[in-house]
């Protein structure tokens, strides 16, 4: 396990690896200790075998209030606050993330939740986009993850007003994929990262290089694109005799959902 600074936590649950914004004292702002320990955090996670998904959250009272501006305001890390990666505030991933919003998700903590495949709230969760009332512009993909979510003219509102979110609305819209009490943020969120462990080995990280790779084209060539990762997929050494094998524990737990 690499080395972690001490505002990033890091913990293994289940097969699930969960990193820890911790630096409640601030909100969990991220400063540059952080911005270099969480993305160094979670690519140590990915390249390990005995972890299947990854969580991302904060310690309470906040996900994260975003950039340290006080760190900001005194030009440390020679104004490198925002990165160059086109990708989001983190590195290409393999294996899921999953945002597990304890609290305030605010400007860069904003885009370090957009930054996860999919968010699990808690009721005290908030989101807001506050670039344009602190002074500075977003680089992490909010403008396009954000969008994404909850739709081109919800997400200029967003924006244009720097008014906060509450979980309920962000479920109706579409931002975040469940509420939950507070207490069962943690346990939800690593139950989630426990089923994509019982995946076929691969199919978790296939599934997410398809969608990465989709959302980059228009529909008639992302289709396209989708196909030919099938087809790559089922040419491969695909384990035919596993699913002969666990045929009826997936029939069984479709029926028990139904």
């Amino acid at each position: 396990m690499a080395h972690n600074p001490p505002g990033v936590l890091t913990d293994v649950v289940d097969g699930v690896g969960i990193v820890t914004l911790n630096r409640p004292e601030v909100r969990n702002a991220l400063n540059a200790e952080l911005r270099a320990g969480v993305p160094r955090a979670l690519l140590d996670f990915d390249g390990r075998d005995d972890v299947h998904a990854m969580v991302l959250t904060g310690a309470d009272p906040a996900f994260s209030a975003g950039i340290d501006l006080k760190e900001l305001s005194f030009g440390v890390d020679g104004g490198s606050a925002q990165p160059t990666m086109h990708q989001g505030p983190f590195p290409p991933l393999t294996k899921p993330l999953i945002g597990a919003v304890n609290g305030v998700a605010v400007t860069g903590g904003f885009e370090y939740a957009l930054g996860c495949d999919f968010l699990i709230a808690s009721e005290r969760a908030r989101f807001a986009d506050t670039h344009g009332r602190v002074g500075v512009m977003p680089g992490w993909g909010l403008t396009v993850h954000l969008a994404e979510a909850v739709g081109v003219r919800r997400a200029r509102q967003l924006s244009f007003t720097g008014d906060y979110l509450d979980p309920e609305t962000a479920l109706l819209w579409g931002l975040v994929n469940e509420v939950v009490a507070h207490d069962d943020l943690l346990p939800r969120a690593i139950q989630i990262g426990r089923t994509i462990g019982e995946l076929v080995p691969g199919a978790a990280a296939n599934l997410k290089a398809t969608y990465r790779e989709v959302l980059d084209h228009p529909p008639g060539e992302a289709w396209a694109i989708e196909v030919a990762r099938s087809n790559a997929w089922l040419a491969s050494d695909y384990d035919r005799d596993r699913l002969a094998a666990t045929r009826e524990q997936i029939q069984r737990r479709g029926r028990d959902q139904i």
